[in-house]
């Protein structure tokens, strides 16, 4: 009780005192896919739709602590769920991405992620994710944006420390100049976001999955997160609550301006205490 009074409480000084000067979220800004410049973009409202897969490793750190790495792997097929789909409208633009990050939470109460990264790739070869070819066909072509994961964000867990049902998880990452390639990202006004430090926010729900395929324990738990235990040892995987398990995610990620320093910490803690209120009235309807 007291943490979701504490959550309410930081989204309503969020809701007050950041919206001022929280970085505004980039609307109608220019994504191409294939690199190919401005003019041939598609205009993107507000937000890329992913979805995707992740293995959790926890290491209990205390009675009801623990500390957490997190490997994923994530497909971006369209925007604004318009359905107008990347390698469909934009042959060869498969956009795919990973995602590396670790940080602390505690059993029945919140975690937040502390580093981590998110690469984006362009694969101009179609339909390799959810295959063998690199890491689940999530890391294939021309690596076109790199952002860090910045301390902050997360969600809730449940006595397992696995996210609540349907539970909304949060990230906030920058990219710094440099890290976005030139061709791929644009502003309304036709100037490329590659010459800008720029924020981004991503929103997934994420529920556990009981039976995950060989393929995607081989490749994201095995491969990608260098896991031994079951699954990568010669028996069949099981998920271990409180030690391992892996994740079905779904999402959106937004772009931002980059906020004054102390509101983007408080902003991240608004959109949990947001997702927290959520969920409550959920339960009373």
């Amino acid at each position: 009780m007291k943490l979701l009074k504490k959550l309410a409480c930081a989204t309503a000084i969020a809701m007050s005192m950041g919206a001022a000067h929280a970085a505004p979220v980039l609307n109608n800004w220019v994504f191409n896919p294939t690199g190919g410049g401005f003019a041939g973009g598609q205009v993107i409202n507000e937000h890329l739709d992913v979805n995707g897969n992740a293995f959790i490793q926890l290491n209990p750190t205390g009675p009801s602590s623990f500390s957490f790495t997190e490997h994923a792997v994530f497909n971006i097929v369209q925007a604004d769920s318009n359905g107008q789909l990347f390698p469909v409208n934009f042959p060869g633009g498969n956009i795919t991405a990973t995602f590396e990050a670790t940080g602390t939470g505690n059993f029945s109460g919140a975690f937040t992620f502390s580093a981590g990264t998110i690469r984006i790739f362009q694969n101009p070869v179609n339909n390799q994710y959810a295959t063998s070819a690199g890491i689940y066909g999530a890391d294939l072509g021309e690596e076109i944006a790199v952002f860090d994961v910045m301390a902050g964000g997360g969600g809730l867990v449940d006595a397992s420390g696995s996210p609540l049902g349907n539970g909304q998880v949060t990230v906030l990452a920058r990219a710094q100049a440099g890290a976005l390639d030139a061709g791929y990202f644009f502003r309304e006004n036709g100037n490329d976001l590659s010459m800008e430090s720029i924020m981004a926010f991503a929103f997934t729900n994420a529920n556990t999955i009981e039976s995950p395929g060989d393929l995607l324990v081989d490749e994201v738990a095995c491969d990608f997160a260098g896991f031994t235990g079951v699954g990568c040892n010669g028996t069949d995987y099981a998920n271990s609550p409180g030690r391992h398990f892996m994740l079905g995610t779904n999402g959106q990620v937004k772009l931002s301006e980059v906020p004054e320093p102390g509101s983007l910490a408080l902003f991240g803690i608004g959109m949990l205490g947001a997702g927290v209120l959520a969920r409550r009235r959920a339960k009373r309807a």
